[in-house]
């Protein structure tokens, strides 16, 4: 059921649950709890059977919940099931009335319950299951004779009092809290995020500091992972086994082999890293690039659509955008390649078995061959072929006493 924002709450939704076979109906007028779920009458036309009626703010309710709900609704025979709770505080929920044998007689929400009626710990959380023969006939008979002038969903509890009988599942107040607020809506995401993180530790992998670790729902970690203080795996993450992610590190959407190594503070974003690799600390590893087994990616490193090949490593201070990089090569501290132009952007090849020297520049479009050297402080402008030595830079000058003289001038001035 969509009404304000339909749109964006249905783009959210299918994009979120994409494949599954969702329906949308809206409520054009938000008229109550009653008037929503009769709006869904025409896209429920002709089916027979349970209709399972939920809220869409209690994101804490659980696959058992519901099934414990369905089961009792079946087993029990009655007209409707519906889920209850006993909260510390009751604060503005419906009480659930119930006569002297126990039995369910209705739902009073609060603006319309007398004092007496307050004091009711057992509150409605707004979860049921019902025939769809007696639901929507229940819902036509629905009158706004309340202090809000609504239909409420909750007096088709007392219609199926009057035609057969009520269910009612307890379930843990945590369980089925609702969200009205950002505050609120914290303290559930804190919840859920605690669930995932223990889900993980139970299927062996080690959080060092669980209280500040967050874990996408939907990321796959495999057994005897370390995963340290204040890293954020996001959306899209799969981790394998006998990794080591450092403190503060951030990924998304990335892949990471058996045995890697995530050194503190490095970010990850659409990468695809093989196994056995080290990467960090503060590497940055952006979209489209690949390691091969064994890479290592060191400090203050970029890379950004780059292919390292196995073995390959860029230890520090680098920046490798549009490359491909062949097997067992050595980039030095400092080296960039030169991918863009102002306008396009351009690959460097780097072949198999490369040295380069710190503090190069390779100009793309550029290629060095298998087993080349680039000698330190030089700027690539050409292909340089396989096996050669390749060096762009001015001939040292010494000019001996110099300092010394220098020092004598300078010293003089004072």
């Amino acid at each position: 059921m969509v009404g304000h924002q339909a749109e964006q709450v249905k783009a959210s939704l299918s994009k979120l649950f994409e494949g599954a076979p969702l329906n949308f109906a809206l409520q054009a007028d938000q008229r109550g709890t009653g008037d929503a779920v009769n709006a869904a009458r025409e896209a429920l036309k002709g089916f027979q059977g349970g209709v399972v009626i939920l809220s869409g703010d209690v994101p804490l309710l659980q696959a058992s919940t519901l099934k414990k709900l369905v089961d009792t609704w079946r087993s029990s025979k009655a007209t409707l099931a519906m889920v209850s709770c006993k909260p510390p505080d009751a604060k503005s929920y419906g009480r659930v009335l119930r006569d002297a044998a126990g039995k369910v007689t209705g739902i009073v929400e609060h603006k319309d319950a007398t004092q007496e009626q307050r004091e009711v710990r057992e509150i409605n959380a707004g979860i049921y299951v019902a025939d769809s023969a007696f639901l929507w006939d229940a819902l036509s008979k629905l009158e706004p004779k309340n202090a809000q002038g609504e239909l409420y969903l909750t007096d088709i509890v007392p219609a199926a009092v009057k035609v057969g009988s009520v269910a009612v599942v307890e379930a843990d107040a945590a369980e089925v809290e609702g969200v009205n607020d950002k505050v609120e809506l914290a303290a559930r995401a804190k919840v859920l995020q605690q669930r995932v993180n223990e889900r993980h530790m139970l299927a062996g992998v080690t959080l060092l500091d669980p209280s500040s670790t967050f874990i996408d729902d939907a990321v796959e970690i495999g057994p005897d992972t370390v995963i340290g203080p204040f890293v954020s795996l996001g959306p899209g993450c799969e981790i394998g086994s006998k990794v080591t992610v450092g403190q503060g590190c951030v990924l998304s959407h990335t892949t990471i082999g058996d045995g890697c190594e995530v050194k503190p503070y490095s970010v990850l974003d659409e990468a695809h890293v093989g196994p056995k690799c080290v990467v960090g600390p503060f590497s940055r590893v952006r979209p489209g690039t690949h390691l091969e087994e064994g890479v290592h990616i060191g400090n203050f490193v970029e890379t950004k659509k780059a292919h390292l090949g196995k073995g390959t490593k860029a230890n520090h201070l680098a920046y490798l955008g549009d490359a491909e990089i062949g097997s067992g090569s050595n980039i030095g501290a400092g080296t960039i390649t030169c991918n863009y132009d102002g306008v396009n952007k351009f690959v460097t090849t780097i072949g198999n078995g490369v040295f380069i020297g710190s503090d190069s520049q390779l100009v793309a479009p550029v290629t060095i061959g298998d087993g080349a050297f680039v000698a330190a402080g030089s700027t690539i402008t050409e292909d340089v072929p396989k096996d050669a030595l390749a060096l762009s830079r001015a001939k040292q000058v010494t000019k001996e006493g110099w300092a010394e003289a220098r020092r004598k001038v300078l010293g003089a001035k004072k």
